[in-house]
């Protein structure tokens, strides 16, 4: 790769150009979940659909995680700075929409716009960071503290949703980001240099058309089924979408330049990476939402102690990212991914004793367990992917691994969300689509509100264990697949590195 700046030892213009890059990121992560608890609000305020809230929470994560390796493309060609300036500015404009949309859809527009604008910001920070730290090992020590603020970000929105819904509208979650949008552009043009690279091949504008076009279909056609039984048209869009995403599967197998690389799947170490990658983000996500649901909806309680509940999970996630490392090297990157299924599985069943007249207790211990096993995810699994690949392909297991964290954000919701609803239409009252457009509706008797609240109970317990027993099922493959001793030598090192600064991508996991 090329840079504009010759090598240098970081210094104070580095550690503050750090500072101001994790000030966007930690926002791009934060807005896929700052919904969570707050969609009680939203759904008062704007009365949308079953379909439309669930579209409202993934349409963010499924933009970004189908746009990252387009735009790390773009950023290679036109600058990774200007791409990295013109997407915080998008992102402030489009946060200003959604704070102010007066419709289910037109929300639903502006945070698809906050995605597309977050798909511009992760790779390109990386890359800009990548020419602040020349040293390969300060470099990945950057890369950590980069990590450690994308999953802070991720764990801690819906406690910072809580807390600013307690004193304000639903429309402050994305008013909050105004501030830091405008310092960055403030003071980026002087402490961040421009990046370019010499890359070659052209951007595949019809693979990211069907991998878009596919999941949606795809997801629309499930949550459609979820929320309002068998369609024969509905079907067929379903079958339509998965069409498209594996004509796009085998298109990529052809091209010299693919968007995802699908023969790294080959290795199944690089596959359990991945997978690893998706699977917590989706436990994640889903039962996050869902709890923030259960909390407000069913136990009552206040959205500012619904967030204070969700502070420990948070900071434990966090903490167990940062130090991930040490774990690792005293056990084992193996035994650090079993590790990882183990807790999030324990963690997700713990949901197990919950029910609609208490299970505050089992709540806490759930996020405390799983935040183990969600913040090893979160630091292991780009490194593990990239390490199980040749050093010139680290570019392309770099951005499949970041892609694979936010499509699983996104199909948590979609997907576990989806069954949520299912169980909740086939053991509610069937007075509505949902359980908050049930709880809206006028004169209901108690015995009423007690069956939906019980079936939507049902539902956080279904999500739950499909979960969980998928994380085992996970954690068995990596005993399988995964051998004892993985080379976590200086080349694997250096290969995460050099994948992240000119790849294409964001390994937000990179230690």
């Amino acid at each position: 790769m090329k840079e504009t700046a010759a090598p240098h030892k970081p210094g104070l213009r580095a550690w503050l150009g750090l500072s101001v890059i994790l000030g966007p990121v930690l926002l791009v992560a934060m807005d896929g979940s700052v919904l969570f608890l707050a969609m009680p609000k939203v759904t008062e305020a704007l009365s949308p659909t079953a379909d439309q809230a669930l579209w409202t929470l993934d349409i963010y994560g499924f933009v970004v995680g189908s746009l990252l390796i387009t735009f790390g493309g773009i950023g290679d060609r036109y600058g990774r700075l200007k791409l990295l300036m013109a997407g915080v500015t998008l992102f402030g404009l489009a946060s200003l929409g959604a704070a102010f949309a007066s419709s289910p859809d037109l929300l639903i527009a502006f945070r698809a716009l906050m995605g597309l604008a977050g798909a511009t910001l992760l790779p390109s920070a990386l890359a800009v960071l990548s020419e602040l730290f020349a040293d390969p090992r300060q470099r990945a020590q950057a890369i950590g503290i980069f990590a450690a603020a994308f999953a802070a970000g991720f764990a801690i929105g819906p406690a910072v949703g809580g807390q600013l819904l307690s004193h304000f509208w639903w429309g402050s979650v994305f008013l909050v980001n105004l501030p830091v949008l405008v310092l960055f552009l403030a003071v980026a043009p002087f402490l961040l240099r421009e990046v370019a690279t010499s890359r070659t091949g052209r951007i595949d504008v019809l693979g990211v058309v069907q991998s878009v076009t596919g999941l949606l279909l795809t997801i629309y056609a499930v949550k459609h089924l979820a929320a309002e039984g068998w369609s024969a048209g509905i079907a067929a869009v379903g079958l339509a979408g998965l069409a498209v995403l594996v004509w796009f599967a085998r298109r990529q197998l052809t091209l010299e330049h693919p968007l995802i690389d699908f023969g790294l799947f080959r290795d199944r170490v690089f596959t359990i990476a991945i997978v690893t990658g998706l699977l917590p983000l989706a436990a994640w996500s889903a039962t996050a939402y869902l709890s923030g649901v259960y909390l407000q909806s069913v136990l009552g309680i206040s959205i500012l102690r619904a967030a204070l509940l969700a502070v420990p999970g948070a900071l434990l996630l966090t903490v167990t990212c940062i130090v991930t490392p040490l774990l690792v090297a005293r056990i084992g990157k193996r035994s650090a991914l079993v590790t990882c299924h183990l807790f999030v599985a324990t963690g997700l069943l713990l949901l197990l004793p919950v029910a609609s007249s208490g299970g505050v207790v089992w709540y806490i211990a759930s996020t405390v367990l799983a935040g183990v096993g969600y913040g090893i995810s979160f630091s292991l699994v780009a490194e593990t992917a990239v390490a199980a690949v040749p050093a010139e392909r680290a570019g392309s297991a770099a951005a499949i691994a970041e892609t694979s964290n936010e499509i699983g954000n996104a199909l948590g919701i979609a997907l576990l969300g989806s069954l949520s609803v299912l169980v909740f239409r086939v053991q509610g009252p069937d007075l509505a689509g949902t359980f908050g457009e049930t709880l809206g509706l006028p004169g209901l008797a108690p015995a009423v509100i007690d069956q939906a609240k019980g079936a939507f109970v049902t539902g956080l317990r279904a999500v739950a264990v499909t979960a969980g027993l998928l994380h085992v099922l996970l954690g068995l493959l990596t005993l399988r697949w995964v051998p004892k001793v993985l080379d976590d030598g200086a080349q694997g090192e250096a290969a995460v590195v050099e994948g992240v600064a000119a790849g294409g991508g964001g390994a937000v996991g990179a230690r």
